[in-house]
């Protein structure tokens, strides 16, 4: 089965992320478990993640239909120490408030060289600390997603997310989330059904599609190759429909969440909808 959604307001408590998700019609979503934009949040209160779980209940979500997302500042690639260890903190942080709600995976950025130590020494960095914030968790996989390499930012490659996985311990709980907009804006071609058959095929040769536990939704701004990172909604940018098309109706995608983080808010019970009649041709 598909699930659909898109990235919802978690606003005066995460108990509101999936009602908010149900009035789209979604059959998935995602949600940040504290304000992205800051790094310390006061703790969980019980009757918070009480009040998650019910609504998940209520509303008819399991974990797997959930893809959380960690804070934005978070750079487990930082080639400074300072930076490095206050987003190790930050992350496990994270990790820990998904182990509270009920949560079985959290979707990160992997991180940014900021042109100060070499791509390598950066990813080992990234892999390191998702080895740290394992050890120190339990129940949450750590899901790397792939990023458009606009900047220093890391992961826009294939090869690198296969050589994350390749050095984390627990592969048992580490996976990937494809974004369509920054594969595409990496040079990763989803145009037409045979340009994503392509795509993906190197993927699943190069880091094996048995890691995928989520996918990002998004048409993209820029052209093809641009390493931007500019989201358009489906269908209005340069990627087209085809792409969303063929991720509805390929089983292979079945059993995640497949996440919108379209840009016109107002647009997105009419692109669930859309997504939902593609999967059903």
């Amino acid at each position: 089965m598909k699930y659909f959604g898109a990235h919802v307001s978690a606003a005066g408590g995460t108990q509101h992320a999936p009602v908010n998700a149900h009035a789209l019609a979604a059959t998935a979503f995602a949600l940040f478990t504290k304000n992205q934009r800051q790094w310390v949040a006061k703790p969980l209160a019980q009757a918070e993640t009480e009040a998650f779980r019910a609504a998940c209940r209520e509303n008819g979500y399991t974990p797997a239909q959930i893809l959380p997302h960690d804070s934005y500042l978070i750079n487990l690639g930082h080639p400074e120490e300072e930076g490095l260890r206050k987003s190790r903190e930050a992350f496990i942080e994270e990790m820990r408030r998904c182990e509270q709600l009920g949560l079985d995976r959290l979707n990160f950025h992997p991180g940014s060289h900021l042109k100060q130590i070499s791509e390598e020494e950066s990813l080992d960095r990234i892999a390191a600390s998702i080895d740290l914030a394992l050890e120190a968790t339990s129940g949450v996989t750590a899901v790397i997603e792939n990023t458009a390499g606009q900047g220093s930012n890391l992961g826009f490659r294939f090869e690198q997310l296969a050589y994350l996985i390749e050095r984390v311990s627990d592969k048992s709980r580490v996976g990937i989330c494809i974004d369509t907009c920054h594969a595409f804006a990496a040079g990763y071609d989803l145009r037409t059904a045979a340009a994503c058959e392509e795509t993906f095929a190197e993927l699943d040769r190069i880091v094996g599609l048995q890691y995928l536990r989520g996918m990002h939704l998004n048409d993209a701004m820029k052209p093809l190759g641009s390493r931007v990172d500019r989201h358009a909604p489906l269908g209005d940018g340069e990627i087209g429909w085809e792409c969303f098309r063929y991720i509805a109706r390929d089983s292979r995608f079945d059993g995640i969440p497949l996440i919108l983080e379209t840009p016109d808010e107002s647009r997105w019970a009419a692109e669930i909808a859309a997504l939902k009649a593609f999967a059903e041709e």
